[in-house]
C-alpha cells in the first residue's frame, strides 16, 4: 500500500469514528500528517508504512506539540523492519505511542483499547494490583503460594500487587488461576504514561535566525513562543496572561504560493485544535487566507500587546467570512 493510500485510509477511519480531521500537512519536513478531534480528545497523527522512519527529532517535536496544544501525539504504521505490527499492541518510538491500523480501528471505531504494550524484553500488560491482591486473599493464598504457581519470586508477586506490570504469559496464567481478567487497558489517549515512563518534554529548539525579530515582538507582547522545526507553522505562541491561555499558530516568510499553502494548512489545523493562526509577511496583498490572519512585519512591530494581536486576528478572520 502506498503511503498516500494509507493516509487516506486512516483519515477515513477517523472520520467514521466521529473525528473532525484537518487537511493533510502536505509539506516537508513535517512532524505530523493530520490533526483530529473528537470531543475533548485531540490527536496529532504521523502515518508511516515503516515506523523505523520515525526519528528522534520528529518524536521530540510531536511531544512538544502535544504539550503546547494539549494533544496526544500518535503514530499509525504498518510494520517495523520486515515484520508487521501486531494487532492490539501499543508500541513506542521516542516516547510516542505507535499503533497498527487494525489496533487504531479497534480503539477508535470499536472502542476497544489495546491491552498489550511492547517494551524491551517482550510484550507486557497492566496488572490491576488491588484486584489481584483481593483475589489471592479470597483464596487464602500467601504471596509464596501464588509465586510458586507463577514460577516467580515472592517479591515479584508483591510488586505485581503494588502495580508493576507483567508479561503476557504471566497475565494469562493469572487469568487461568483466578478465572477472571486482572488486566487494564493501555490508555493511549492519555499518552500511556502508566506503562511508558518517558523523559520530560524535550526543550524547545532555537528559533530560526530569520524569525528572531518576530519572536522578539511576540515575546514583548506577552506571548510565550515555542519554535518548531518540522511543522507547517514556525511556532506555537501562548498568551500566558490570558485566563484561557489562548494559543496562536504563527508563521513567517515572504508571501509566496508556498506561504499561502502553509497558511491554508494552518487554518485547517487551527480549526481542529481550537487555536488561532497568524502569518507574518513583509508585504500582504490581502488580509487573511482561509481564516489565517496576514500581518505585515512593520504592522506587527506596532502592536503593543497580545490583546491587540487577538483583535487583528479576529477582525481579519471575520472579514474573510463576511466576504
Amino acid at each position: 500500500m502506498s503511503r498516500s493510500a494509507l493516509v487516506g485510509n486512516v483519515t477515513a477511519m477517523l472520520e467514521d469514528a466521529g473525528f473532525v480531521v484537518s487537511d493533510r500537512c502536505a509539506i516537508r519536513p513535517k512532524s505530523f500528517d493530520i490533526a483530529a478531534r473528537r470531543g475533548d480528545d485531540l490527536i496529532l497523527v504521523k502515518i508511516l508504512g515503516n515506523i523505523d522512519a520515525f526519528n528522534e527529532a520528529t518524536g521530540h517535536e510531536m511531544r512538544r506539540l502535544g504539550t503546547y496544544l494539549r494533544a496526544t501525539p500518535l503514530v499509525i504504521g504498518l510494520r517495523s523492519r520486515d515484520e508487521d505490527l501486531k494487532p492490539d499492541v501499543t508500541y513506542f518510538r521516542h516516547g510516542v505511542p505507535v499503533l497498527s491500523p487494525d489496533t487504531a480501528y479497534n480503539l477508535f471505531i470499536e472502542e476497544v483499547p489495546p491491552l498489550i504494550y511492547a517494551a524491551p524484553g517482550g510484550l507486557y500488560v497492566n496488572i490491576d494490583g488491588d484486584l489481584l491482591a483481593d483475589k489471592r486473599q479470597d483464596r487464602e493464598w500467601s504471596l509464596g503460594q501464588l509465586a510458586t504457581e507463577l514460577g516467580v519470586s515472592r517479591r515479584t508477586v508483591s510488586k505485581y500487587e503494588d502495580g508493576m506490570n507483567a508479561s503476557v504469559e504471566v497475565a494469562m496464567t493469572l487469568q487461568e488461576l483466578f478465572d477472571a481478567p486482572l488486566t487494564s487497558p493501555v490508555d493511549v489517549l492519555d499518552g500511556a504514561d502508566e506503562v511508558h515512563e518517558s523523559d520530560s518534554t524535550p526543550d524547545d529548539p532555537d528559533a530560526d535566525p530569520d524569525d528572531e525579530q518576530v519572536v522578539a515582538v511576540l515575546t514583548r507582547a506577552g506571548y510565550s513562543v515555542h519554535p518548531t522545526l518540522r511543522s507547517p507553522f514556525k511556532a506555537v505562541s501562548r498568551d500566558d496572561e490570558d485566563d484561557d491561555e489562548e494559543v496562536v499558530l504563527t508563521g513567517h516568510s515572504e508571501f509566496t504560493k508556498a506561504a499561502e499553502k502553509r497558511a491554508r494548512i494552518m487554518s485547517s489545523i487551527g480549526h481542529v485544535t481550537h487555536t488561532q493562526s497568524v502569518y507574518v509577511v513583509d508585504r500582504a496583498k490581502q488580509e487573511s487566507v482561509d481564516g489565517t490572519a496576514l500581518v505585515e512585519r512593520d504592522e506587527l512591530e506596532e502592536l503593543r500587546d497580545a490583546a491587540e494581536l487577538r483583535k487583528v486576528i479576529r477582525e481579519r478572520a471575520e472579514h474573510e467570512e463576511a466576504a
